[in-house]
């Protein structure tokens, strides 16, 4: 037993950026031992992107490489050299999952194939991240996390309910589309390795983002398919579908219900409207939908957010600030769930990430580790885990295998 609930896995990331990354944070904030592997010299590409502190770059502080990579160790390998091959298939001979993001034709060009390390290991289970997948015929198209987001059909439906149908298609903010394919990485993942325990055989798990960013657009997909329709952005009889603007902000508010309806408009004092047969059901408002959200647009424009939403709740309204990033580093919801962790980085020093979604009641998170720096685990890996001597490991290291 361990005090963790992934404490009994061994996991190898050979991936770059996000995606991979953050399938092997998922699996490292579990409790799972990752051992992130970079290349020796350039290391994860995430070191060279920002936010860096004070804007100055700083391959050691980036804090995008930071978020994505706690909990595990580090070690830097070439194993597109015979020497680090070696090195690597040392390492998976004691491993349950690696990940992989490599372009299909590179993993086969270094040996690096599932087919070729379940010689090694029967039971890995080998998850490989591709824009496209391993087969098909755009398996060897390139794409970062944007292409992905507009060739899963995720974009063109962004921004939803618009008022100005023919701009340009947007994506989420941030690298959210990279995050999804990670998570549903990591769930795959899992489910390999819960068969392989049942069975003694490990299995290649294979991720096309395409794919998984398409999931996200079922219900588009559905109505295409059973009406011909293809969904577009235009908004829709459809009341308060967008957040309303405050004094200091955006609020959302929803009350679709009866009994939320006539809560929202006796706050608002709409006398008028609680005597409209007009506005008696939802199918009738849904159908004066630009009427309701001018009035209650008008009604929360000089309202502070945080007090609207906490007005509106009392009454069991359901509504919400439209949270920025300082806000939610202040909510104190979050802070009253331990959201958010402090941990200490040897290159960029304490500092407060955000944590899990879920909480365990019998093996709580652990954060035992910042991200590593660049080859920081070397020692411990190379030589204590896999018996390496140190003038062995000093070797590779002149010929820039580690």
């Amino acid at each position: 037993m361990t005090d963790t609930a992934l404490g009994h896995l061994k996991v190898l990331e050979l991936c770059s950026m996000v995606a991979g990354p953050y399938c092997g944070k998922l699996l490292a904030d579990l409790g799972a031992e990752v051992i992130k592997i970079e290349r020796p010299g350039a290391g994860d590409q995430a070191r060279r992107r920002g936010p860096f502190p004070n804007n100055v770059p700083d391959q050691e502080a980036s804090g995008l490489f930071l978020y994505l990579n706690t909990n595990k160790l580090g070690i830097t390998l070439d194993v597109q050299t015979s020497s680090g091959r070696n090195v690597f298939e040392d390492l998976i001979a004691q491993t349950d999952i690696l990940i992989e993001d490599w372009p299909p034709g590179c993993a086969e060009e270094a040996a690096l194939t599932y087919a070729k390390l379940r010689e090694v290991n029967p039971r890995l289970v080998m998850t490989s991240i591709t824009p496209y997948g391993q087969a098909g015929p755009y398996r060897d198209y390139k794409a970062y996390e944007l292409n992905c987001v507009h060739a899963g059909g995720e974009g063109y439906m962004m921004p939803i309910e618009s008022d100005y149908p023919d701009r340009e298609p947007l994506k989420g903010g941030g690298l959210v589309g990279d995050c999804v394919c990670g998570l549903s990485a990591c769930l795959a993942t899992l489910a390999a390795v819960y068969g392989a325990r049942a069975t003694g055989s490990g299995q290649h798990v294979d991720v096309s983002k395409q794919d998984v960013l398409m999931t996200l657009v079922g219900l588009e997909v559905a109505m295409y398919t059973y009406t011909g329709v293809v969904r577009n952005r235009r908004r829709r009889a459809a009341m308060t579908a967008i957040p309303f603007k405050c004094r200091d902000g955006h609020v959302h508010i929803s009350a679709f219900g009866d009994r939320d309806w006539q809560t929202l408009i006796g706050l608002m004092g709409r006398t008028d409207w609680q005597n409209d047969e007009g506005f008696s059901n939802v199918t009738k408002r849904w159908g004066r939908s630009d009427e309701i959200d001018r009035g209650i647009g008008d009604w929360v424009a000089d309202q502070d957010k945080e007090h609207l939403f906490h007005e509106l709740q009392k009454q069991a309204v359901a509504a919400v600030p439209v949270n920025t990033s300082e806000d939610l580093l202040n909510a104190p919801q979050l802070r009253a769930r331990g959201f958010f962790v402090e941990i200490d980085h040897p290159g960029a020093g304490r500092l407060e990430y955000p944590s899990t979604a879920y909480r365990l009641s019998e093996t709580p998170l652990q954060y035992a580790r910042s991200a590593p720096l660049l080859g920081q685990h070397n020692d411990l890996v190379l030589c204590e885990r896999l018996g390496l001597t140190r003038e062995s490991v000093v070797r590779l290291a002149e010929a820039g295998v580690v």
